[in-house]
C-alpha cells in the first residue's frame, strides 16, 4: 500500500523560506520572491510506503500532469517496489481527488493501465480521498510534514539543496526518504480520447465508484 500526493510547488532561487533555522550569521536572501528571477520551480511529487516507513519523492521541473504522477509511481516500483516485495500481483493507491493524480483524470487512469499493470503484470486498485479529507493522506502528515520541517528556514537555492534536504529527512521512527530529479518536460493540457479509455481494464467498486476503482492487466 502506498500513498502519492504533491507537494507544494516550490521557486528555486535564494528566496526566504518560512520556518526558523539555527545559525551563528544569518543568510541574506532575496526580498521578493519573484518567479522570473528564480533559476526554476520545483514539483515534489511522493510516493510513501506505508507498511515500510519509506518516502521516494521525484522533483519535477516542468508541470504536475498525470503523466508526471504516473511516471513517478512507475519509477518507484522499478526502483523499490518491486524488490522489497518479491512476487507482489497487487498494490493499492492510496491519493488525492485532484491534482495530476484527480479522480476525473483519463490520463492518470490510461497511465496506471500502461506504465504499471500492463508493464509490471500489476492489479491496481485506487482509493482516492473525497474532497477537504486529504490531509488524512499519509504522504502529507507522515512524509512532507517532515520534508517541510528539515528544510524550514533555510533557501533552496539549487535543486541540488531542495534534493539534499529531501533525502536527509528522517524520523526517530525510521523514516527515510529516497529523491531523485526529473528534468523531462511534460505538456500540460494532452487529451485523451474515449476510444483509449475504452481499451483501460477498468472496474468501478460498488462503494463510492467515482473515488474507487481497479485497474488489471489487459494481458495475462
Amino acid at each position: 500500500m502506498i500513498a502519492v500526493d504533491t507537494k507544494k510547488k516550490e521557486l528555486v532561487g535564494n528566496f526566504r523560506n518560512s520556518g526558523s533555522a539555527w545559525s551563528r550569521q544569518a543568510v541574506a536572501v532575496n526580498d521578493h520572491d519573484f518567479r522570473s528571477t528564480a533559476s526554476g520551480m520545483a514539483i515534489p511529487y511522493a510516493i510513501y510506503d506505508v507498511g515500510a516507513n519509506r518516502g521516494f519523492v521525484c522533483v519535477g521541473t516542468s508541470y504536475e500532469t498525470p503523466q508526471f504522477a504516473t511516471d513517478s509511481v512507475a519509477s518507484w516500483w522499478r526502483h523499490e517496489g518491486q524488490s522489497r516485495y518479491l512476487g507482489a500481483k497487487r498494490l493499492l493507491i492510496l491519493a488525492d481527488g485532484g491534482g495530476g493524480n484527480g479522480f476525473r483524470c483519463r490520463a492518470w487512469k490510461l497511465g496506471l493501465q500502461e506504465k504499471l499493470c500492463d508493464r509490471f503484470g500489476l492489479t491496481v486498485t485506487v482509493c482516492h480521498y473525497p474532497p477537504g479529507a486529504s490531509k488524512w493522506n499519509p504522504a502529507d502528515h507522515r512524509l512532507f510534514s517532515e520534508i517541510s520541517k528539515n528544510w524550514a528556514g533555510r533557501p533552496l537555492d539549487s535543486y541540488e539543496t531542495v534534493l539534499k534536504y529531501i533525502r536527509t529527512t528522517k524520523t526517530a521512527t525510521g523514516l527515510r526518504v529516497r529523491a531523485l530529479l526529473v528534468r523531462k518536460r511534460y505538456r500540460k493540457g494532452i487529451q485523451i480520447q474515449k476510444q483509449h479509455m475504452a481499451a483501460v481494464k477498468l472496474r468501478r467498486h460498488p462503494c463510492l465508484p467515482e473515488w474507487s476503482y481497479t485497474i488489471r492487466p489487459r494481458k495475462q
